[in-house]
Protein backbone atom coordinates (compact mmCIF):
# COMPACT_ATOMS: atom_id res chain seq x y z
CA UNK A 1 0.00 0.00 0.00
CA UNK A 2 0.98 3.71 -0.32
CA UNK A 3 -0.15 5.97 2.71
CA UNK A 4 0.53 9.28 3.46
CA UNK A 5 -0.91 11.61 6.23
CA UNK A 6 -2.79 14.49 4.83
CA UNK A 7 -3.26 17.91 6.35
CA UNK A 8 -7.04 18.95 6.69
CA UNK A 9 -9.12 21.34 8.82
CA UNK A 10 -9.61 18.54 11.58
CA UNK A 11 -5.74 17.56 12.00
CA UNK A 12 -3.42 15.40 10.01
CA UNK A 13 -5.40 12.52 9.12
CA UNK A 14 -4.15 9.14 7.79
CA UNK A 15 -4.50 8.66 3.74
CA UNK A 16 -4.26 5.66 1.61
CA UNK A 17 -3.26 6.83 -2.31
CA UNK A 18 -4.44 5.19 -5.18
CA UNK A 19 -3.20 6.19 -8.20
CA UNK A 20 -3.52 10.28 -8.48
CA UNK A 21 -6.36 10.02 -6.14
CA UNK A 22 -6.06 9.64 -1.66
CA UNK A 23 -8.77 8.65 0.28
CA UNK A 24 -8.76 10.14 3.74
CA UNK A 25 -9.69 7.93 6.68
CA UNK A 26 -10.79 10.01 9.71
CA UNK A 27 -9.68 9.62 12.70
CA UNK A 28 -6.76 7.36 11.73
CA UNK A 29 -2.76 7.83 11.97
CA UNK A 30 0.08 5.93 9.98
CA UNK A 31 1.37 5.43 13.32
CA UNK A 32 -1.59 3.39 14.46
CA UNK A 33 -1.33 1.32 12.13
CA UNK A 34 2.25 0.59 11.83
CA UNK A 35 1.74 -0.83 15.07
CA UNK A 36 -1.30 -2.64 14.48
CA UNK A 37 -0.10 -5.22 12.47
CA UNK A 38 -0.59 -6.97 8.92
CA UNK A 39 -4.20 -7.19 9.11
CA UNK A 40 -4.51 -3.85 10.03
CA UNK A 41 -3.35 -3.13 6.15
CA UNK A 42 -5.88 -5.12 4.89
CA UNK A 43 -8.87 -3.19 7.08
CA UNK A 44 -7.31 0.09 5.66
CA UNK A 45 -7.57 -0.83 2.03
CA UNK A 46 -11.27 -2.50 2.70
CA UNK A 47 -12.37 0.65 4.32
CA UNK A 48 -11.05 2.90 1.98
CA UNK A 49 -12.63 0.96 -1.08
CA UNK A 50 -16.08 1.69 0.70
CA UNK A 51 -15.53 5.02 1.65
CA UNK A 52 -17.83 7.79 0.52
CA UNK A 53 -16.63 9.57 -2.35
CA UNK A 54 -16.69 13.06 0.04
CA UNK A 55 -13.37 10.98 1.63
CA UNK A 56 -11.45 11.66 -1.74
CA UNK A 57 -9.25 14.17 -3.34
CA UNK A 58 -6.71 14.03 -6.16
CA UNK A 59 -3.33 13.41 -4.91
CA UNK A 60 -1.86 16.92 -6.39
CA UNK A 61 -4.31 18.59 -3.95
CA UNK A 62 -3.77 16.88 -0.51
CA UNK A 63 -1.46 18.69 1.57
CA UNK A 64 1.25 16.49 2.73
CA UNK A 65 2.01 16.12 6.65
CA UNK A 66 5.18 14.46 8.20
CA UNK A 67 4.77 10.63 8.42
CA UNK A 68 5.06 10.69 12.19
CA UNK A 69 5.24 14.06 13.02
CA UNK A 70 6.83 15.00 16.64
CA UNK A 71 6.59 11.57 18.03
CA UNK A 72 9.36 8.67 18.18
CA UNK A 73 12.89 8.60 17.49
CA UNK A 74 14.41 9.33 13.59
CA UNK A 75 18.02 7.71 13.55
CA UNK A 76 20.32 8.51 10.54
CA UNK A 77 23.37 6.78 9.32
CA UNK A 78 26.18 8.47 7.89
CA UNK A 79 28.60 7.11 5.21
CA UNK A 80 26.50 4.04 4.21
CA UNK A 81 27.70 4.25 0.32
CA UNK A 82 31.37 3.70 -0.30
CA UNK A 83 31.65 6.45 -3.19
CA UNK A 84 30.02 9.38 -0.90
CA UNK A 85 32.85 8.20 1.84
CA UNK A 86 35.20 8.26 -1.28
CA UNK A 87 34.22 11.87 -2.38
CA UNK A 88 34.44 12.86 0.93
CA UNK A 89 38.07 11.82 1.45
CA UNK A 90 36.53 9.71 4.39
CA UNK A 91 37.70 5.89 5.30
CA UNK A 92 35.27 3.37 4.34
CA UNK A 93 32.97 2.77 8.05
CA UNK A 94 33.53 -1.04 9.58
CA UNK A 95 30.34 -0.03 11.86
CA UNK A 96 27.66 2.46 10.66
CA UNK A 97 27.82 6.54 11.69
CA UNK A 98 25.03 7.20 13.62
CA UNK A 99 23.53 10.35 14.80
CA UNK A 100 19.78 11.28 15.77
CA UNK A 101 17.73 13.95 14.49
CA UNK A 102 15.24 15.95 16.73
CA UNK A 103 11.50 17.13 15.58
CA UNK A 104 11.85 20.20 14.89
CA UNK A 105 14.55 19.61 11.98
CA UNK A 106 12.17 17.83 10.54
CA UNK A 107 9.24 19.09 7.66
CA UNK A 108 7.11 17.39 5.77
CA UNK A 109 6.81 17.51 1.68
CA UNK A 110 6.51 20.74 0.12
CA UNK A 111 7.27 22.69 2.94
CA UNK A 112 10.25 25.41 2.76
CA UNK A 113 13.66 23.87 3.57
CA UNK A 114 15.41 26.94 5.52
CA UNK A 115 19.08 28.38 4.82
CA UNK A 116 19.93 29.07 8.18
CA UNK A 117 21.25 32.47 9.13
CA UNK A 118 24.61 30.84 10.72
CA UNK A 119 25.78 29.65 7.60
CA UNK A 120 25.58 29.29 4.14
CA UNK A 121 26.81 25.97 3.63
CA UNK A 122 23.27 24.04 3.57
CA UNK A 123 23.88 20.95 1.34
CA UNK A 124 21.23 18.06 0.29
CA UNK A 125 21.52 14.61 1.11
CA UNK A 126 18.76 12.16 -0.88
CA UNK A 127 17.99 8.88 1.34
CA UNK A 128 15.79 5.86 1.41
CA UNK A 129 14.64 5.63 5.36
CA UNK A 130 13.31 2.61 7.15
CA UNK A 131 9.75 2.49 8.93
CA UNK A 132 9.66 0.84 11.71
CA UNK A 133 6.46 -1.55 12.43
CA UNK A 134 6.69 -4.26 14.94
CA UNK A 135 8.96 -2.75 17.76
CA UNK A 136 11.78 -4.89 19.55
CA UNK A 137 14.89 -4.68 21.26
CA UNK A 138 18.22 -7.00 20.22
CA UNK A 139 16.35 -8.05 17.12
CA UNK A 140 18.69 -10.71 14.91
CA UNK A 141 19.68 -9.62 11.65
CA UNK A 142 18.00 -12.76 9.70
CA UNK A 143 14.35 -11.64 11.21
CA UNK A 144 15.47 -7.28 10.96
CA UNK A 145 12.94 -7.53 7.66
CA UNK A 146 9.78 -8.91 9.71
CA UNK A 147 10.08 -5.46 11.93
CA UNK A 148 9.91 -3.25 9.05
CA UNK A 149 6.62 -1.42 7.79
CA UNK A 150 7.72 0.09 4.72
CA UNK A 151 9.72 3.15 3.35
CA UNK A 152 9.85 6.45 2.34
CA UNK A 153 12.02 9.31 1.54
CA UNK A 154 14.51 11.38 3.52
CA UNK A 155 16.33 14.79 2.78
CA UNK A 156 19.36 14.76 5.35
CA UNK A 157 20.05 19.01 4.69
CA UNK A 158 23.37 19.58 6.20
CA UNK A 159 24.93 22.65 7.49
CA UNK A 160 28.91 21.24 6.63
CA UNK A 161 30.70 24.06 8.53
CA UNK A 162 28.75 23.37 11.57
CA UNK A 163 28.97 19.61 11.13
CA UNK A 164 32.58 20.17 11.09
CA UNK A 165 32.78 21.92 13.95
CA UNK A 166 33.44 18.70 16.00
CA UNK A 167 33.62 15.00 15.26
CA UNK A 168 29.92 15.27 16.38
CA UNK A 169 27.54 15.41 13.68
CA UNK A 170 24.94 16.81 15.73
CA UNK A 171 25.23 20.67 15.20
CA UNK A 172 25.13 20.39 11.61
CA UNK A 173 22.73 17.97 11.21
CA UNK A 174 19.64 19.59 13.32
CA UNK A 175 19.30 23.26 12.03
CA UNK A 176 15.45 23.75 12.42
CA UNK A 177 13.33 23.13 9.12
CA UNK A 178 16.15 21.77 7.27
CA UNK A 179 15.30 17.50 6.94
CA UNK A 180 12.55 17.31 4.62
CA UNK A 181 10.40 13.98 5.10
CA UNK A 182 8.03 11.87 2.99
CA UNK A 183 5.20 12.01 1.69
CA UNK A 184 4.35 8.77 1.00
CA UNK A 185 5.10 5.58 3.06
CA UNK A 186 5.38 2.24 0.71
CA UNK A 187 4.42 -0.76 3.12
CA UNK A 188 7.93 -3.37 2.54
CA UNK A 189 5.80 -5.79 0.67
CA UNK A 190 5.59 -3.56 -2.50
CA UNK A 191 9.06 -2.93 -2.65
CA UNK A 192 11.88 -5.56 -2.99
CA UNK A 193 13.23 -7.27 0.40
CA UNK A 194 15.41 -4.58 1.99
CA UNK A 195 14.36 -2.55 -0.75
CA UNK A 196 17.33 -3.33 -2.38
CA UNK A 197 18.58 -2.27 -6.48
CA UNK A 198 16.37 0.65 -6.08
CA UNK A 199 17.38 4.38 -7.74
CA UNK A 200 17.84 7.25 -5.49
CA UNK A 201 18.04 10.35 -7.04
CA UNK A 202 18.89 14.16 -5.78
CA UNK A 203 17.51 17.04 -8.45
CA UNK A 204 18.55 20.27 -7.83
CA UNK A 205 16.65 23.32 -9.99
CA UNK A 206 15.93 20.59 -12.78
CA UNK A 207 19.57 19.27 -12.68
CA UNK A 208 20.05 15.57 -11.65
CA UNK A 209 22.77 15.89 -8.94
CA UNK A 210 23.13 12.20 -7.10
CA UNK A 211 21.96 8.96 -8.45
CA UNK A 212 22.87 6.17 -7.00
CA UNK A 213 21.47 2.31 -6.30
CA UNK A 214 20.55 0.83 -2.78
CA UNK A 215 22.51 -1.88 -3.81
CA UNK A 216 25.40 0.03 -3.23
CA UNK A 217 24.61 0.10 0.77
CA UNK A 218 27.59 -0.71 2.58
CA UNK A 219 25.27 -1.89 5.65
CA UNK A 220 21.92 -3.14 4.02
CA UNK A 221 18.27 -2.74 5.73
CA UNK A 222 18.26 -5.84 8.01
CA UNK A 223 21.94 -5.08 9.10
CA UNK A 224 21.06 -1.37 9.88
CA UNK A 225 18.19 -2.42 11.93
CA UNK A 226 19.44 -5.06 13.95
CA UNK A 227 22.44 -2.72 14.92
CA UNK A 228 20.54 0.30 16.07
CA UNK A 229 17.97 -2.22 18.00
CA UNK A 230 21.23 -3.75 19.63
CA UNK A 231 21.70 0.74 21.41
CA UNK A 232 17.81 1.02 21.66
CA UNK A 233 14.08 -0.61 21.77
CA UNK A 234 12.57 0.17 18.36
CA UNK A 235 8.65 1.26 18.73
CA UNK A 236 6.12 1.16 15.82
CA UNK A 237 6.95 4.80 13.58
CA UNK A 238 10.45 5.08 14.38
CA UNK A 239 12.60 6.21 11.08
CA UNK A 240 16.21 5.21 9.99
CA UNK A 241 17.85 6.95 7.08
CA UNK A 242 20.05 4.49 5.68
CA UNK A 243 22.54 6.93 3.95
CA UNK A 244 23.33 9.48 0.70
CA UNK A 245 24.83 8.32 -2.50
CA UNK A 246 27.30 10.48 -4.20
CA UNK A 247 26.91 13.39 -5.60
CA UNK A 248 26.40 15.89 -2.48
CA UNK A 249 27.29 19.57 -2.77
CA UNK A 250 30.28 20.01 -0.63
CA UNK A 251 33.10 18.10 -2.92
CA UNK A 252 32.13 19.36 -5.81
CA UNK A 253 34.45 22.18 -7.18
CA UNK A 254 32.90 24.91 -6.72
CA UNK A 255 30.83 23.74 -3.88
CA UNK A 256 27.13 23.41 -4.43
CA UNK A 257 25.12 24.49 -1.54
CA UNK A 258 21.63 25.20 -1.30
CA UNK A 259 19.95 28.81 -1.84
CA UNK A 260 17.55 30.28 -1.10
CA UNK A 261 15.02 30.45 -4.46
CA UNK A 262 15.99 27.00 -5.04
CA UNK A 263 13.73 23.57 -5.55
CA UNK A 264 15.72 20.09 -4.17
CA UNK A 265 13.85 16.92 -4.85
CA UNK A 266 14.63 13.33 -3.80
CA UNK A 267 13.34 10.49 -6.23
CA UNK A 268 13.39 7.26 -4.46
CA UNK A 269 12.61 4.18 -7.13
CA UNK A 270 9.06 2.68 -6.44
CA UNK A 271 8.60 5.43 -3.51
CA UNK A 272 7.98 8.85 -5.23
CA UNK A 273 8.89 12.05 -4.82
CA UNK A 274 9.70 14.83 -2.26
CA UNK A 275 10.10 18.30 -3.29
CA UNK A 276 10.94 21.64 -1.09
CA UNK A 277 11.27 24.85 -2.14
CA UNK A 278 14.38 26.56 -0.04
CA UNK A 279 14.04 29.98 1.65
CA UNK A 280 16.22 31.92 3.73
CA UNK A 281 16.15 32.16 7.55
CA UNK A 282 13.62 34.86 8.72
Amino acid sequence: MRLMMVRTADGPTLGVVDGESVTLLAGRTLRALAAAGPGALDEAAADAARAPDSARMPLAQAVAAQPFEGQGKFVCVGLNFTDHAKEGGNPIPEYPALFLRVPSSLIAHGEPLVCPKASPTLDYEAELTIVIGKGGRHIPQAEALDHVFGYTMFNDGSVRAYQRKSTQWTAGKNFDATGPVGPVVVTADELPPGATGLRIRSILNGQVMQDGNTNDFIFSVAQVVAIVSEIMTLEPGDMIATGTPAGVGYPRTPPVFLKPGDEIVVEIEGIGRLANPVVAEA
